[in-house]
Parts: C-alpha cells; structure tokens; sequence
C-alpha cells in the first residue's frame, strides 16, 4: 500500500471514531439532560407535597397565616379566645387552657358546660402571660391569640414555631369585634356553617330589639339605674357603667350615661340618691356588698322611690373575664321585660334565656344558675 493510501485510511478512521465519539457525548448529554429535568420536576413535585395542606389565612391584625388545611388541634390565649370557640362548638379542638379555666364558674357559661373537657388539659398561660414551653410540649396546630397586637402574635409564632392567628375578641355586646371573631374563627375551624348560624341569630336578636323598643318615646321611658357592676372585681351600689350593654341595646334611659363616662367606673351614691330612678338593677356580683351596706346604712337606700315601690330588679353577672355574650343576651331581655312591659309581653324570660344559652353553647343552665342564687326577679334588699 502506498503512503498516499495508508494516509487516507488513516484520515477515514479518524473521521469514524471522532464521529463516534461525538454521538456518544451527545447521547451522554441527552441523558444528562433527561436526568435533571426528571429530578427536577421530583424536586417541584416535592414543593408541591410540603404545602400540600396548608392555606393561607388573614386573621384579625391583618398578618397572613400559613396554617392546615384542616385544624385538628389548637391553644386559646387572652380573655375571649376560648368563650368564642365554644360559641363556635370547637371546643372539642383545644389541647391546653389558661389556668383560671381550671376552676368551674357558672359566671363564664362557656367555661361551666364545658369544664369536664378542660379539667385535665395542661395550663398555657395565664391571661396575659403565655407559657411558650408548655405550648410547645401541647403541640397545637394552630394558637388563637385574641389580642389588636401584630406584634405579640410574632414574638409568639416566633418563639413557639407554630402559626398564631389573632381574632380581635370582644368585650361589648353585638359590636363588630364580635362578628369577626366569629367569621375568623369559623374560617379557621372549617366551621363556616356554624358561623353564618351564630351571626344570623344575633342579627334576628338586635333586629327583634330594635324592633320592639325603636319607636318608644324618650320621654315614655322610665329612668334606669344599674348598680353592683363588676370590673376589676366586685363593686357595691356605686358600680355602675355608662353604655351598659344591656341598657344600650334597648335604647334605655340610662342615668349613667348623662355622666359623660363611657364604660363601668363609680359614682358617687349621692348623685343616684338625686336622680331616684324609676327603676334600679343589681348585678348578683356585688350584691354582697350592697347588702352589707343595707346593714348598715338603710335610711339611705330607703329614700330612693324604686326601693320603695319594689322596683329594685336582678341582672345575672355577665362581665366574668370580660364579657359573657350568652348571659348578657338574657340580662337584656329580662331588663327590657321590665322597662318596656308592653313591648315584651310575650316574653317568658326564662324561655328566653334557654334559647339564648342553647343556641350559643349547646344547653341550658339556667336551672343550674338558679340553684346557685342567679335568676331573673325582684330584689330585696337585706335578703
């Protein structure tokens, strides 16, 4: 073979293997390809499976909540957090109480019909303060944290690693805190027939009220005066509350408003003595005092025409950790019985009291409150 030849199969061989070789490469670079776009695609199906069963949330202070889809488990904090669960008939979902939950009071409906499922449930807080530990070891899926505050619902999430969502709660009667909490919760709970109950009962109460009180005359009303009003503890006679809830849905004339105040505070004895009411109400929660200072001081109240003429009337203590919607609701149906006796004259307060408190929390205790000395009736002072 001549070099000539020789050289040009050795150009040819060169040419094939090269050939070769690329194809190989390129096949090599196709299943490179292949690969990373199928690890790829298991890495966004990966993504898709950590968020599968989660949502996201706008809860009461505007943040946005990362929370399940489904919420089997929570912690409540603050005053009204825990009431408007159970209004909410999710009791059944909390692992964990603030401690005052530990002792039955039939002054917090929510908490006596309830109290044999939180009797045993480890404490996590204590009103005000929260017990990031023991939140932790519950292991909630979510903390409902009643509370305006954005910031302490971070420092909590941050802290604990679990999603906190806020509701504003409320400590007014038919406001629209009240509605929210319910909305909110309802969301939150996959409870949102149960929501749209609870606010279309309390929309037919404050129609109903409006209704029957809206056309009386101002100067038809009788003058009304409520005394006893707890807030930061018992108070006597001189407990009052300017846009008392009951009062305030019924268009009372309430003579503490002409105060200027707004909300419970004490009045001097003398300035009721000056009005005489024509009607006076007693909270059960300073009833105690009031007596003892009947005892001791009669010819006081017995200058007042309402004390004379037996129209002295109960009020069930509704402001137990702040306020209780289900007792409120009967206090002013029972106070309205009383000033507008036509208007509600086909009311049987204690009916009425079964509905409100089987409508919210599922049963009626009004019995329950009786036997504890709570009922609806004529007062006596000195008994």
């Amino acid at each position: 073979m001549t070099g000539k030849k020789i050289l040009t199969c050795l150009l040819a061989f060169c040419m094939l293997a090269g050939a070769a070789g690329c194809g190989q490469r390129a096949a090599d670079e196709t299943d490179k390809t292949d690969k990373t776009a199928s690890e790829g695609a298991g890495e966004a199906a990966l993504g898709t499976e950590a968020n599968a069963g989660t949502r996201l949330l706008t809860d009461g202070a505007g943040r946005e909540v990362e929370v399940p889809e489904t919420v089997e488990s929570i912690v409540c904090l603050n005053v009204g957090a825990l009431r408007y669960t159970c209004y909410l008939q999710a009791q059944d979902l909390v692992v964990g109480v603030e401690d005052y939950e530990k002792e039955q009071s039939i002054s917090r409906g929510y908490n006596y019909v309830n109290y044999e499922l939180f009797a045993d449930l480890p404490i996590v807080g204590n009103n005000g303060s929260h017990y990031a530990e023991e939140i932790i070891t519950a292991d909630p899926d979510v903390i409902v944290l009643a509370s305006h505050d954005a910031s302490e619902a971070d420092n909590l999430q941050d802290t604990t690693g679990i999603p906190v969502v806020v509701v504003p709660g409320s400590d007014q009667m038919l406001d629209e805190n009240a509605y929210e909490t319910i909305r909110l919760m309802g969301e939150l709970y996959g409870k949102e027939e149960r929501a749209q109950e609870l606010a279309a009962y309390l929309d037919s109460v404050k129609a109903d009220l409006e209704e029957r009180t809206a056309g009386v005359a101002e100067e038809d009303k009788p003058t009304a005066y409520v005394g006893g009003v707890s807030y930061k503890g018992a108070h006597g006679f001189e407990g009052t509350e300017a846009q008392y809830g009951p009062f305030a849905a019924i268009h009372a004339r309430n003579l503490a408003d002409e105060t200027g105040q707004n909300g419970p505070f004490d009045i001097d004895p003398e300035q009721v003595l000056a009005w005489d009411p024509d009607v006076i109400f007693l909270d059960y929660n300073g009833i105690d005092l009031i007596n003892e200072d009947y005892a001791s001081n009669p010819a006081f109240y017995e200058q007042l025409t309402a004390v004379q003429e037996g129209r002295v009337y109960s009020q069930i203590s509704f402001r137990s950790s702040a306020s209780n919607l289900d007792t409120a609701l009967a206090d002013t149906y029972y106070a309205a019985s009383i000033l507008y006796p036509e208007q509600f004259a086909d009311i049987n307060i204690e009916e009425k009291a079964a509905e409100i408190f089987e409508l919210l929390l599922g049963t009626d205790f009004y019995e329950d409150l009786k036997a504890e000395g709570y009922e609806f009736g004529p007062l006596t002072l000195g008994e």
